[in-house]
């Protein structure tokens, strides 16, 4: 059977029209906050904080109104999502945890060495309520832990809290507060089984929910497919045919692009959109580093044509731009890269530096109204741009 083929500006207009990031706001407020999280499944965690966090950068983008509180409300006092590992460190809805109940089983990291202090933890929560590592009596004892060697009293809280015994209580900055699951979910999520019964199931359910946070996704080896422990690619082909099969996703063909992309069928209409002639306003946003959207840099540049590197790691003498750039969406594709740095004892943004996309065009009136935007979601004053 032969795939429905469409142009790569049509498949960039999709992509777009999905993540809320073209034409007017589809999310608004709080409200908006959960409903695009829970469209996407996750936003992806990251603690710098240089001009905002990953996860609020990917919300100022789409959610007009959004403020940092909403989504520490969201977290914190409304529990209606929850930090827990879903595409590297992530945040997604409450309701999904008995989704990940493989993954709380898989979490045994050092064990026999972390073992020892698992019930000082378990003591100091009982006793004292929400904690961080440094209430843990005779804890500062180093271990092996994934991310190098750690203090025994912090690798037990985050053992308890990998196997979902403990949850984030609250953060101070990026300090972690824990404290028992049981305190903050509800006693139904909490004893749910877990909804696939076997490995094919949950490979068919994280597949499907990649390819919606994503949008778009192909059968190759890429960031997106992160953190489905055993997902090979025999195991993700399977999934992938499966998933065909039963319809939950919908292969397409893309101009000058070897491999079928996938989408949510769900998501049709917005294909059918895309395709057609209707004239979609542009919008000037900032993209996060580790947007949903940017998932696969690859996928990204054959679609957009736009090559993106997150060059936080890499040694100052071989950045080719800035520490922390974002890329800068306009219209149905990317105009280039910005370095913005909050001043938070001045509360002023500071535009560090624009680079524009060779033959890329960027009207100074969208800028200036797209930095206003950001300074107002970081409550300080924008820089003016020179004409």
């Amino acid at each position: 059977m032969k795939l429905r083929t469409v142009t790569k500006q049509q498949a960039a207009r999709f992509l777009l029209l999905r993540h809320g990031l073209i034409d007017h706001y589809r999310y608004c407020g709080k409200n908006g906050v959960l409903a695009f999280i829970r469209s996407v499944g996750c936003i992806q965690y990251d603690p710098i904080d240089v001009c905002g966090r990953n996860a609020e950068l990917v919300l100022q983008a789409r959610v007009k109104g959004f403020r940092k509180e909403m989504l520490q409300e969201l977290l914190y006092e409304d529990r209606s999502l929850i930090d827990y590992w879903d595409k590297c460190m992530a945040i997604f809805p409450v309701e999904d945890w008995p989704y990940f109940a493989r993954t709380r089983m898989q979490n045994t990291y050092n064990a026999e060495a972390v073992r020892p202090a698992l019930a000082l933890a378990r003591e100091t929560v009982a006793s004292q309520g929400s904690c961080c590592s440094d209430d843990i009596p005779d804890g500062r004892e180093k271990v092996r832990w994934p991310w190098g060697y750690a203090p025994i009293g912090r690798a037990a809280l985050e053992t308890l809290y990998f196997q979902g015994e403990l949850v984030i209580h609250n953060k101070q900055g990026t300090r972690k507060y824990y404290d028992f699951a049981a305190r903050h979910l509800p006693p139904e999520l909490l004893s749910a089984p877990d909804p696939n019964q076997t490995q094919a199931e949950y490979y068919r359910w994280a597949v499907a929910r990649r390819i919606g946070s994503v949008g778009l996704l192909w059968n190759r080896p890429s960031d997106a497919w992160l953190e489905i422990r055993g997902l090979d690619m025999k195991a993700r082909t399977a999934a992938i045919e499966d998933l065909c099969a039963l319809g939950t996703i919908v292969a397409i063909g893309v101009e000058d692009i070897r491999q079928p992309l996938y989408f949510l069928k769900q998501d049709l209409p917005l294909l059918e959109t895309a395709c057609g002639t209707e004239k979609l306003a542009p919008r000037c946003e900032f993209i996060a580093p580790l947007d949903n959207l940017l998932w696969d840099r690859k996928l990204i540049e054959a679609v957009f044509g736009f090559s993106y590197r997150w060059e936080i790691y890499t040694p100052p003498a071989k950045r080719q731009y800035g520490y922390y750039t974002l890329p800068v969406l306009y219209g149905e594709g990317f105009a280039g890269r910005i370095e913005l740095v909050c001043d938070r004892k001045e509360n002023r943004l500071i535009l560090k530096n624009l680079w524009l996309e060779p033959g890329k065009r960027l009207p100074r009136s969208a800028l200036q109204r797209a930095l206003t935007r950001f300074a107002r979601f970081h409550q300080c004053s924008a820089p003016e741009i020179e004409s």
